[in-house]
């Protein structure tokens, strides 16, 4: 069987985080409306169900790293699709608040083993001067699943079940493509490079700062990710089909968030953080302040969509950075704690749209996330390896910050020379015994 090039992995990747981020978690709230007509659940309820897939992210992220090291990367990404097959699956078929509660709660789990999995993949396939591209076009991928979505709410707003069903059977065709396409080996090391090194107080410092405020953009944009189209639906009386242009809006404008981060590393990462904090809370106030107006709703979205995904983007290049040669764990946490602010936020949202309406409780969520913004001179910056004028620019962005996760005996990035080919070579070597094993087996 022949093995994928760079591209084609990184398209590939790109295709199943479609499906585990975009369908699996984010095209929820775009669904809210029907779902909770259909259901009668109340915004309360709603914002409790929106939460599991989260806590579910949150524990499948603590096994994912040994989930790939045991299964290896394949088996990883089969057992993520078939949590998300599964899940999707059965939220088409909820009758009630507990079946549509599971269902979400598997697609969870589906969400937080498919990166790892990824990533384990990436290692034995792509060359490591390209990582840092593969990376951003895979993380691309959550943009393209929420536009995925959209045709299914504009053509078929009644119709969730079947759209769910649908997705289900995309999730099937990506755990067969997994099976298929990527190798069962784990993460492996080329000879020379050194162990990570311990990590120090003021990284644990620094990794908790960024933490804080990883929650904190998570609690905030909880209530547009659950809540956004349930509240033009019935604060602004738009038809629940209306609502796909949002989504629409968030996923293209998305697409340019990995930019925005790459962008914000060369130039100065808590200036950033705090001018997209301040875009996802104004886009939070301006939808709750013209919900009737679709054009103006859509442009919120489109704010909220560029600001979500470059905050996310510079939380995952600053966990890099600040943890060299522990990718299992650098920009883990972060999005970890962003997972967390995200099931915190998703029940208080319910909450205050039970106790105080859409329109106020939007108001309360966007005013949190300009006075943390406020605070972004706080932001961590790397620790190591700062860069002398001439070299900034060659030292900065996501190819660089995966430079530094291989690292020689003096703490340098690993010079990929002759032990790059040496490394390569045995990479391959290892998949294609590991191909030759499973055909014979399969024979």
């Amino acid at each position: 069987m022949k093995s994928l090039s760079s591209t084609g992995f990184a398209l590939f990747g790109a295709s199943l985080v479609a499906i585990s981020y975009g369908l699996a978690r984010f095209a929820f709230g775009l669904f809210v409306p029907p779902i909770r007509a259909d259901l009668g659940l109340t915004p309360y309820v709603i914002g409790i169900i929106g939460a599991l897939p989260l806590i579910s992210f949150l524990l499948a992220t603590l096994v994912a790293p040994l989930a790939a090291e045991r299964l290896g990367a394949r088996y990883t990404a089969v057992l993520s699709g078939l949590f998300g097959t599964g899940g999707l699956l059965l939220i088409s078929l909820a009758g009630g608040a507990v079946s549509l509660g599971i269902g979400v709660f598997a697609c969870g789990i589906c969400t937080g083993l498919m990166m790892p999995a990824l990533t384990a993949a990436m290692q034995a396939l792509v060359k490591r001067s390209l990582h840092g591209r593969v990376s951003s076009v895979m993380n691309a991928g959550t943009s393209i699943g929420v536009v995925v979505a959209v045709p299914a709410v504009l053509f078929m707003a009644g119709a969730w079940r079947f759209a769910y069903a649908s997705f289900a059977v995309l999730a099937g065709i990506g755990v067969v493509a997994a099976f298929v396409l990527i190798p069962s080996v784990s993460r492996v090391l080329p000879a020379g490079a050194a162990p990570a090194p311990p990590i120090s107080k003021l990284q644990w410092s620094r990794l908790f700062q960024l933490s804080l405020f990883a929650f904190v953009m998570g609690f905030v944009s909880a209530a547009y990710w659950i809540f956004a189209p349930d509240l033009v639906v019935n604060l602004g009386e738009l038809r629940p089909g209306d609502t796909g242009w949002l989504w629409l809006a968030v996923g293209l404008a998305g697409l340019g968030g990995a930019v925005v981060a790459d962008l914000a590393d060369r130039n100065n990462p808590p200036i950033t953080h705090a001018l997209m904090l301040m875009m996802l809370s104004a886009s939070l106030a301006l939808l709750a302040a013209s919900p009737g107006q679709i054009g103006l709703a859509t442009f919120s979205a489109l704010v909220f969509g560029l600001a979500y995904m470059s905050l996310t983007g510079l939380y995952l290049m600053t966990g890099i950075r600040l943890l060299p040669g522990r990718l299992s764990m650098g920009p883990v946490l972060p999005f970890m704690a962003c997972a967390l602010g995200q099931a915190a936020g998703s029940p208080v949202a319910g909450a205050l749209v039970n106790d105080f309406g859409y329109a106020d409780a939007f108001a309360m969520f966007s005013a949190i996330g300009i006075l943390v913004a406020i605070l972004s001179p706080l932001y961590p910056r790397q620790i190591e390896h700062e860069p002398e004028a001439e070299e900034a620019e060659s030292d900065t962005g996501l190819q660089a910050a995966y430079d530094y996760q291989l690292q020689n005996e003096e703490g340098e990035p690993y010079s990929f020379g002759a032990a790059a080919e040496e490394a390569e070579s045995e990479l391959e070597s290892v998949w294609e015994a590991s191909e030759a094993n499973r055909d014979g087996s399969a024979s």
